[in-house]
C-alpha cells in the first residue's frame, strides 16, 4: 500500500477534527448550513497551508488544528455571503445555502459560523492569543473590503489594472497569507520567517487569480469543469478585459465595445469572438507574465526561509508547484 503523503496525512487529521465539532444544532435551520456547506468537497488549502507552515517548525501538530479549522470556517463564511452578493445558485456543482434554504437563513447562518470561527481561534496557545486575534482581525476586514471593491468594479466603466491587482490581494490573496503567517507565528518561528511566509502566500495568491482569470477563456474544456468563457459572457472585469481595453485601438477598440455593449448575443459566438481580440492583443502573453511575476517574487520569499523540517518545506513547495500548473 502506498504510504500516504505528508499533505494527505494533515488533511486527515483536519477532516476529523472538522467532523468532531459540533456547531450547534437548533434551531436547525440555523446551524444545518453550515455543516452542509463544510461537507461540500473543497480542497482546504488555507488549512493545510497553516497545518504545513506550522509543521515547518514543529512536531506537535493538535495545537494548530483549531486555528486552522478557524481559517477554514471564516473561509466558508465569506463563500455563504459572497453567493448571496452574486445571486450564485451552485457551490461546488451543489445548491448554494441561500437557494436551498433561503437568504435570510444564509445570512444568519453565515453570522453564527463567524462567531464559531472565533471559538475555534480561541483553541490558540494563551500566550500567542493577541497577536493571533489580531492578524484574524486585519485580513477578515480585508478580505471584506476587496469584496466591496469587486462589487464597485461591476458598475465602473474604467477599471485600472493596479486597481485589480489591489482587489484580488485582498479579496483572495490575504486569507492565503494569513494561513501561512498564522502557523508559523504559532509554531514560533522568527518574524522574520512569519513575514515571507505571509509574503509567498500573498503573491502566489495573486498569481493563482491571474491563473484562474487564463484558464476561464483559454482552458481546455474537457479538463476545465465549468464553462469556457464565463467572464466573457458575464462581461466580468477581469485582468485580460482590463488590459484589453487599455491596449485595443481602431476597429479592435470597437469591435470590443460593441460585445461589451449588447444585451442579447450568442454566448459561443461572443466567448469567440473577444478570446480572438485577446489573442490578436497578445493579452494571454502579458498576464502570463503578470502571473509569473507574481509566482517568482514568491517563491523568492519562500526559498529564504529558515525552516527546522525539510520534508515539509519540500512538500508546500511541491503543493504550490501543483497548484500553479494545474488546469482547471
Amino acid at each position: 500500500m502506498k504510504e500516504k503523503s505528508l499533505a494527505a496525512a494533515l488533511l486527515d487529521k483536519l477532516e476529523t477534527f472538522l467532523q468532531e465539532q459540533n456547531f450547534g444544532d437548533s434551531p436547525k435551520e440555523l446551524y444545518e448550513p453550515i455543516t452542509y456547506i463544510l461537507n461540500l468537497g473543497g480542497k482546504r488549502i488555507r488549512p493545510l497551508l497553516s497545518l504545513m507552515a506550522y509543521s515547518l517548525y514543529k512536531n506537535d501538530l493538535e495545537k494548530m488544528l483549531g486555528p486552522a479549522a478557524a481559517i477554514e470556517v471564516f473561509h466558508n463564511f465569506t463563500l455563504m455571503h459572497d453567493d448571496i452578493m452574486d445571486e450564485a445558485p451552485l457551490r461546488r456543482g451543489q445548491a448554494t445555502v441561500h437557494e436551498k434554504w433561503n437568504t435570510n437563513v444564509a445570512i444568519l447562518s453565515g453570522d453564527v459560523m463567524l462567531v464559531k470561527a472565533y471559538d475555534l481561534l480561541l483553541q490558540t496557545e494563551a500566550k500567542h492569543l493577541p497577536e493571533a486575534l489580531r492578524l484574524f482581525n486585519k485580513t477578515a476586514a480585508e478580505v471584506c473590503e476587496g469584496q466591496q471593491f469587486d462589487m464597485n468594479f461591476e458598475s465602473e466603466e474604467v477599471v485600472a489594472a493596479g486597481d485589480y491587482i489591489q482587489m484580488i490581494r485582498l479579496k483572495t490573496a490575504v486569507l492565503l497569507g494569513l494561513s501561512l503567517q498564522l502557523g508559523a507565528v504559532l509554531a514560533e518561528a522568527s518574524p522574520e520567517d512569519a513575514q515571507k511566509l505571509y509574503d509567498f502566500g500573498v503573491n502566489i495568491g495573486i498569481g493563482f487569480q491571474l491563473k484562474d482569470d487564463l484558464l476561464d477563456v483559454f482552458a481546455d474544456q474537457s479538463k476545465f469543469g465549468k464553462q469556457v468563457g464565463g467572464d466573457i459572457i458575464a462581461n466580468k472585469k477581469t485582468y485580460l478585459l482590463i488590459k484589453a481595453l487599455e491596449l485595443a485601438k481602431g476597429s479592435d477598440a470597437e469591435e470590443l465595445k460593441y460585445w461589451l455593449s449588447k444585451k442579447e448575443f450568442d454566448k459561443e459566438k461572443k466567448v469567440n469572438a473577444v478570446k480572438s481580440l485577446y489573442e490578436r492583443l497578445g493579452i494571454k502573453a502579458l498576464t502570463e507574465a503578470k502571473m509569473n511575476e507574481y509566482f517568482e517574487e514568491g517563491f523568492r520569499q519562500f526559498n529564504s526561509i529558515q525552516f527546522k523540517q525539510a520534508e515539509y518545506f519540500n512538500e508546500l513547495r511541491q503543493i504550490t508547484q501543483d497548484l500553479i500548473h494545474r488546469e482547471k
